[in-house]
Parts: C-alpha cells; sequence; structure tokens
C-alpha cells in the first residue's frame, strides 16, 4: 500500500476531537458541581445560562462558590495529567530522530480515545468527578497534545527543505489548528444540546480511531528506522541515558552563539505561551459568570470566532514574511495579544466580548513563527531534540500557567473578574524585553545559514 507524507489530515482529525470535548469536560464539571451547591437539575435556557445577576441574591453569591471551585478542579485536574505526560512528550519527541515520528502521533491518539470512552461512561452513569483525576493521569501517560504536535511539527521540518517553506507550512498547521478549534468550539454547543454530553465522548472517540488508523496503515515515516534496527537492543536506562544526552549535545556541542539564540529564543517562546495560555484559558469560565452569563451556544459562537484569529494570523505569517523578518513578525503578535487581553478585561456587554476578537487578530503569530526560528538553527538531526525542548516547554509551561491563572481568577473574581486579563498583558513585557535584546545585540537572520552552515562544514571534515 502506497502511504503518503502527509500530516496535516492527522493534526485536523486530533484537534477536531479534542476542541470538540475541551470545552465540554469544563462545562460538565461546571453543572456537575453546580448541581451539588445547589442540590437541584442544571437548568439552561436558549439565551443566558444558569446565572444570577442580582448581588444581593443568596444564588449570586453561590454562584461565585462554583466559579471558584470550577476554577480550582480544573487546576487541579491539568495538574494530574502534566506530569507523566511532561515525562512522555520528553523521551517519545526526542528520540523520533532516531525511532521515527509516528510513535509520538499515535501515543497520544490512544491516551485520548481512551480519556474520552471513560468521559462517556462517567457521564452516562453519572459518575463522581473524582475519578476524573485518575482519566486525566492514564490519558498523560500516552502522552499529551504537546506530544501529538512535537512530532507534528518534527514531521514537518522533516519533509521541508526550504527555510521559507517551514516557516509557512508550521504556520499552515497552526492554521489548522485555529480554525478547526473554532469549528468544534461552535458545533460544540449545538451537538450538546442535540445529543448530550454522553454521545458526544463518544463521537469524539469514533474520530480518534479514525485518525490511528489513518497514521497506522497510510502516513509515511520520515526516518529511516532500519538505520538503528541493526543495533542491539537498549535497556530502559540505555535509552533514557540517551534522549537526555541528545537534548544535552544539542547545547553542548553548538557555537557559543547558537546556544545563546537557542536559550533566547526558548524563553521567549516560553514566556509567550505561559501568558497567552493563561490568559485565554479563563474565557470560557469569564463568559459564563455575570454581567455576560454565556450559554453552551454563545460559547461556542465565541470559540468559532476563534477562527477568524488563526486565519488573519496565518495570513500575517504569509504576507509578513515576504517583507519583515522573522523577529518582527513576532513583536506584531505579541502587541495585538496585549490589545485583546486588556480590552476584554474591560468586556461586560456580549457584543463587546465578541469585539474583543478585532485587537487579537495577529496574537497567533509569535508561536509558529518562534517555532520555526528554532527549527532553523539546529541541523537536520536535531530536530527531534529541540522541538522535543519546545514540547516539555508547552507541558512544562501550559500547567504551570493554568494553575497559576486558575488559582488568580479563583482568588479575584468575587472583586474583579478582568483582573487577570490585565497582568496576562502586563506579563507580554518579558517576551518583548527579551526580543529587544536580540535586536540589540545586532541579531540577525542572515547569522541562521552561516551558523548552520558552518557547524555541517565542522560535522564533515570530524568524519572525513
Amino acid at each position: 500500500m502506497r502511504k503518503v507524507l502527509f500530516v496535516e489530515p492527522v493534526i485536523f482529525i486530533y484537534v477536531f476531537a479534542s476542541s470538540l470535548t475541551s470545552p465540554l469536560v469544563q462545562q460538565f464539571i461546571y453543572r456537575q458541581l453546580w448541581e451539588e451547591e445547589y442540590n437541584s437539575t442544571f437548568v439552561s435556557n436558549s439565551s443566558i445560562s444558569h446565572c444570577e445577576q442580582n448581588e444581593s441574591s443568596p444564588a449570586y453569591i453561590k454562584q461565585k462558590v462554583v466559579q471558584e471551585k470550577a476554577s480550582v478542579f480544573n487546576m487541579q485536574l491539568d495538574l494530574t495529567g502534566a506530569v507523566p505526560s511532561l515525562i512522555v512528550a520528553f523521551i517519545i519527541v526526542a528520540n523520533g530522530d532516531r525511532q521515527g515520528r509516528k510513535r509520538s502521533l499515535v501515543l497520544p491518539s490512544v491516551g485520548t480515545l481512551v480519556a474520552n470512552i471513560c468521559l462517556a461512561v462517567i457521564s452516562y452513569f453519572s459518575l463522581s468527578l473524582s475519578i476524573l483525576f485518575v482519566v486525566a493521569f492514564i490519558s498523560g501517560l500516552f502522552g499529551s497534545i504537546a506530544t501529538f504536535l512535537g512530532g507534528g511539527f518534527a514531521y514537518i521540518a522533516d519533509v521541508c527543505q526550504d527555510e521559507k517553506q517551514k516557516t509557512t507550512r508550521i504556520a499552515v498547521v497552526d492554521l489548522i489548528f485555529g480554525i478547526v478549534s473554532g469549528l468544534a468550539g461552535l458545533s460544540s454547543g449545538y451537538i450538546l444540546r442535540g445529543i448530550g454530553f454522553t454521545w458526544t465522548f463518544v463521537m469524539a472517540s469514533l474520530l480518534h480511531v479514525v485518525n490511528i488508523i489513518y497514521i497506522i496503515f497510510f502516513l509515511e515515516e520520515t526516518v529511516d528506522v532500519s538505520e538503528f534496527q541493526h543495533e542491539a537492543p537498549q535497556s530502559g536506562k540505555e535509552l533514557l541515558k540517551e534522549t537526555f544526552s541528545g537534548v544535552y549535545m544539542l547545547f553542548k556541542t553548538a557555537p557559543y552563539k547558537k546556544t545563546i539564540l537557542i536559550i533566547v529564543l526558548l524563553f521567549t517562546f516560553m514566556m509567550y505561551l505561559f501568558t497567552a495560555t493563561g490568559g485565554s484559558s479563563l474565557f470560557t469560565l469569564y463568559e459564563l459568570d455575570e454581567p455576560l452569563c454565556w450559554d453552551e451556544v454563545y460559547i461556542g459562537y465565541g470559540a468559532a470566532a476563534s477562527t477568524s484569529i488563526s486565519l488573519t494570523s496565518f495570513f500575517g505569517v504569509y504576507l509578513f514574511s515576504k517583507c519583515l523578518k522573522d523577529i518582527y513578525i513576532v513583536f506584531i503578535g505579541i502587541f495585538s495579544y496585549i490589545g485583546g487581553m486588556v480590552m476584554a478585561a474591560f468586556a461586560r456587554t456580549t457584543l463587546l466580548m465578541f469585539l474583543v476578537r478585532v485587537p487579537f487578530l495577529l496574537c497567533f503569530m509569535p508561536v509558529p513563527v518562534l517555532r520555526a526560528m528554532l527549527s532553523k538553527v539546529v541541523l537536520t538531526g536535531e530536530q527531534g531534540a529541540v522541538f522535543a525542548c519546545i514540547a516539555c516547554l508547552e507541558v512544562v509551561v501550559g500547567t504551570i500557567s493554568l494553575s497559576v491563572f486558575n488559582i488568580l481568577y479563583a482568588a479575584t473574581v468575587a472583586w474583579f473578574s478582568g483582573f487577570s486579563f490585565l497582568l496576562s498583558a502586563g506579563l507580554c513585557l518579558i517576551p518583548l524585553a527579551s526580543l529587544c535584546w536580540l535586536l540589540c545585540t545586532s541579531w540577525n537572520e542572515e547569522d541562521l545559514a552561516l551558523l548552520v552552515s558552518e557547524e555541517v562544514s565542522s560535522i564533515e571534515s570530524v568524519d572525513s
């Protein structure tokens, strides 16, 4: 059977299925906690959520309690799955240079399939929410979306020879991520109303089954695994040692300027990811609270509005890359995010909350561009190591960010629910400062090609 070097359908299906269930899990937790607090069945109509706006009402106080409990529960759930997924992401993605990229695509898909089946069972039998912690831990053992995307981006880096093509194709993946998640968010509310939580989780499970079949039987491997099959089998200890040594050698053997570039770019990526992940993760809770009081359909509309952000960010990368250096594209994207977060902090009406997406139009640009910049500065055999670092940063930073911002939101929601958004905008000064440092040190993109070519020449001279 002829196989293809086309990983985008895999990413499309995985992101759609995950984005379909992600807001539903939050709403499922919110409804269960609400029913526990009120000792009554949750009721939702077509225009608003179960939301009390009269501050003198006892129901208003209970509503704030549910908001705080949901925020803390989500934080604890994220932490439970983060630890095992961090280890798996590092090992699987880093070893992709020797054992192939498909492993980092299959394992997270299997883990998410198991999680969705368990969610369907929990929903159908109305089991305790505490079981979700076991589900999160088991799912983490198979890797997370960071493992999946780390393998996906390394796969793309393998098949792209041209540097501009690499930037554009990585941006295409982020475009798929944004558009598909928006479409899934838009449809999630209607699907939830139509078939309920249980069958939505079942539908997501079937999508993951299709994805696993495509990866195993139709997707071509980009790494020649046969080169390493003749070697003696490695023990778990040797494999772990080799994994860490590969990442360690990425920094130890590299020229000084290349090492500094990698560290600064990883730091910039880490700080922007921290602020963007933490701030944007609060939108659902913010929209459920007064005075917006959105229901699941309006939340779906809000998620779908983010589709335009992915589209405009992609076209921004595509157009700006023709006339601007990568570092300036990152600057524009960060300022776009700051503008959107400041506006979101003071959004008190439905119209204004939808208009928040306007200043956000280019905020997705920094992530794919920084990924591409990191990919360009390393050798072909180091792609797995650098994307393993990125995957680990996404797990660690994403988990810490979600925990910090959920705790902060729970502590400040009673007096100013938009405070976390303002903090997120303010923290963007840190990645901006690191980029300014790169500019002040006269760094330019021409250095990348020179550094890589010099390193290739030195390796060839040693081999000869």
